[in-house]
């Protein structure tokens, strides 16, 4: 806690990566706040220091012939990487279902982040973004979680052939809970946006979506049933009011992580009874596989650069990096710029 610091260290060694990176900017999120808060995080083995940084966007300035990059290229790293002696999932490159918990992330986990001005990164864990997205491109790694929240989702919702959504309800309008949004809106999908927050920018940015905003306590939308609720807040009682929320045969997708450490009554009868009456799931989601980063790429390209801009509340010149570590009120996604253009 209080070690945080913007310090000089040697350039980014071919260890790291053939892909050479100039950086634009990278996103502030909870994680971050919690590591520079000596709460979470790992430094890399042998070391007290670990650099920042998991959500990304930078600029290619040197890549290997054959590796599918260019100079001038926009790209994203992917946070986490495969344990060394691969469990199940990580060997056919599903590594956010690692199993064994050997994997490194990062900017997290045992390896350095992307919050440097110039990083490496490997061909195979980098993706190129649309060129018109700019430094909107910050947004991937939040998109990507939000893509495979998604996609598990459908799949589970696929064990019935007459399956056929018609509307989802988030919980949350951070980052990941209007990313969620956005991709529920892209399907044609009836979304309904809940949070407490009932001014500020997040009521607007649902509506401009099309999608219905409540900010007020969640029974109010009691009369929604939805077909599929992405839970995000990671808020305890929210949590529990929702998990019997959905519709007959719903899907709740829990992909907010809570701080713990705040009991609440639950009748676990009462939600058992439920679920198995009416064929519901209840299913966690964290982090993202590279499949999931081509998909949150593809929502990006096919938004309005509009929208997406104003989810990006506040922007940080690099010298000023510990404003964007403050919680502000009307935060939405932070960033801290390196002073690059895209």
């Amino acid at each position: 806690a209080r070690s945080a610091g913007l310090l000089d260290v040697p350039e980014p060694g071919p260890d790291m990566g053939s892909v050479l990176v100039q950086a634009l900017a990278i996103g502030i999120c909870g994680t971050d706040v919690e590591i520079v808060s000596g709460r979470y995080g790992w430094a890399p083995p042998g070391r007290e220091r670990l650099i920042i940084g998991h959500e990304s966007i930078g600029r290619v300035l040197d890549a290997p012939e054959g590796s599918d990059f260019a100079s001038g290229d926009l790209i994203v790293g992917v946070v986490r990487r495969p344990d060394p002696m691969p469990c199940r999932y990580c060997a056919v490159g599903e590594w956010d279902m690692c199993r064994n918990g050997l994997y490194t992330e990062r900017g997290i986990k045992e390896r350095d982040g992307y919050g440097s001005e110039r990083f490496r990164v490997e061909p195979e864990f980098a993706v190129k973004i649309d060129a018109t997205l700019g430094d909107l491109g910050v947004l991937l790694e939040p998109a990507s979680v939000v893509a495979k929240a998604w996609d598990h989702a459908e799949r589970i919702g696929a064990r019935s052939s007459a399956w056929s959504p018609r509307s989802v309800l988030v919980t949350g309008a951070g980052p990941i809970g209007l990313l969620a949004a956005l991709m529920g809106r892209q399907r044609g999908l009836e979304v309904h946006v809940f949070d407490q927050v009932v001014d500020g920018p997040k009521p607007q940015l649902a509506k401009d979506l099309g999608a219905s905003y409540y900010g007020a306590d969640l029974p109010a939308v009691g009369e929604l049933d939805p077909d599929i609720i992405i839970e995000c807040t990671g808020a305890t009682q929210v949590i529990a009011d929702v998990m019997t929320r959905s519709a007959p045969s719903g899907i709740v997708c829990l992909t907010g992580v809570s701080s713990g450490g705040h009991a609440i009554s639950l009748d676990l009868g009462s939600v058992n009874r439920s679920m198995v009456l009416e064929n519901d799931v209840v299913l966690g989601s964290v982090n993202a596989n590279r499949a999931h980063y081509g998909a949150g790429a593809e929502a990006l390209a096919g938004a309005d650069r509009a929208w997406l801009s104003a989810l990006i509340t506040r922007r940080v010149p690099l010298a000023d990096w510990q404003d964007a570590l403050e919680r502000r009120p009307h935060d939405i996604k932070v960033i801290v710029e390196f002073g690059g253009h895209p």
